[in-house]
């Protein structure tokens, strides 16, 4: 089988291997979708965190079950999606139901090899099945999810007003998530072309560009003077974090999706004084996954929206510098073995 290995920052090889051997616990699937993201951006430009080269990327897969143990959920030819952290199941995370962030956690593509290979061994309790989606739909359920989830810990309100800072797949999708949740969203950018895209495609209703205005002033103005009441950054970046705290209303809430290695400062006082909530959100559970398999099927998102670019699989290492390219306006891509 043919797979793909992130040698080293900036540096794509192709190699042969063998397809795995199925083992108990495990099913063989056959890759048939895998969605780009941040993660294998940073990791191809060096900048990834809590990563090793070197690595087969990807973790937003789609695929077909080709061998399996005898399952009640799952037989060969299912298609399905992958939750793509691996769990152990008995820390005292695990046991409190909150398995995205596992003390032993694994995540494909980071902590261990991803899904960049024409086949590959998964737990089987790390499969997602919906026979109501498509296999574009299926490899979408895992970033959608991250935005899901940080959503949920939120606890929305309907009509209310919700900040996403960073237009990027996270930061989209979390907006279209909080849409589903009930909320007015505000969508932040520096870059037109990112809030354009969520205008048009995901009916944002509001739009900041810090470029462009100032959105301390914007913000006020959106929301009648109160501010949003719950603030989410998809940037990772620590000055964009650092800003957004000026955004939060009376009572409201921060939740960190990014994720920033650096320290992060603010004022105490006015944190304080605002007896504001703050709050950090990693991966995602497979309720994140029914929920937006749900709103999917209930046409409260449309997924296909978001794939601005196609690629076949042997065309990923030729082609992976242009992804990160910001003149060619890549939302998200999507490599193709069918």
């Amino acid at each position: 089988m043919r797979l793909l290995t992130c040698v080293k920052p900036g540096e794509f090889a192709y190699s042969n291997g063998s397809v795995p051997e199925l083992k108990k616990g495990y099913a063989l699937i056959k890759v048939k979708r895998i969605g780009i993201c941040g993660t294998d951006l940073h990791a191809f430009d060096g900048t990834q965190p809590f990563f090793n080269y070197p690595r087969v990327l990807g973790h937003e897969l789609a695929g077909e079950i080709l061998e399996i143990e005898t399952h009640a959920d799952y037989r060969v030819g299912d298609h399905i999606s992958i939750i793509p952290y691996f769990s152990c199941g008995t820390c005292f995370a695990c046991s409190q139901g909150k398995t995205n962030c596992c003390s032993n956690l694994h995540v494909m593509g980071v902590h261990c090899d991803g899904g960049m290979a024409e086949y590959i061994l998964v737990p089987i309790q790390s499969l997602f099945k919906d026979i109501r989606l498509d296999l574009d739909s299926l490899a979408l359920l895992e970033p959608l999810a991250i935005g899901a989830h940080g959503i949920k810990r939120a606890e929305i309100r309907p009509n209310e007003f919700v900040l996403i800072v960073g237009a990027g797949p996270i930061g989209l999708g979390a907006a279209a998530m909080a849409q589903v949740a009930g909320a007015q969203v505000i969508m932040q950018d520096i870059s037109q072309n990112r809030l354009d895209f969520a205008k048009e495609n995901l009916q944002i209703p509001f739009s900041i560009n810090p470029n462009q205005e100032d959105a301390l002033q914007a913000l006020k103005e959106i929301t009648k003077g109160n501010m949003p009441r719950v603030v989410i950054d998809a940037t990772g970046y620590k000055k964009a974090i650092e800003q957004s705290f000026q955004y939060i209303s009376q009572g409201g809430t921060y939740v960190l999706i990014g994720l920033q290695l650096a320290e992060i400062s603010f004022s105490h006082p006015d944190f304080h004084k605002r007896e504001a909530t703050l709050m950090s959100s990693r991966n995602a559970t497979r309720e994140d996954f029914h929920w937006v398999a749900d709103s999917i099927q209930q046409k409260l998102i449309n997924p296909h929206v978001f794939i601005s670019h196609r690629l076949a699989f042997e065309e990923v290492a030729s082609q992976f510098p242009e992804l990160i390219n910001p003149a060619n306006k890549v939302i998200k891509a999507m490599v193709i073995l069918d």
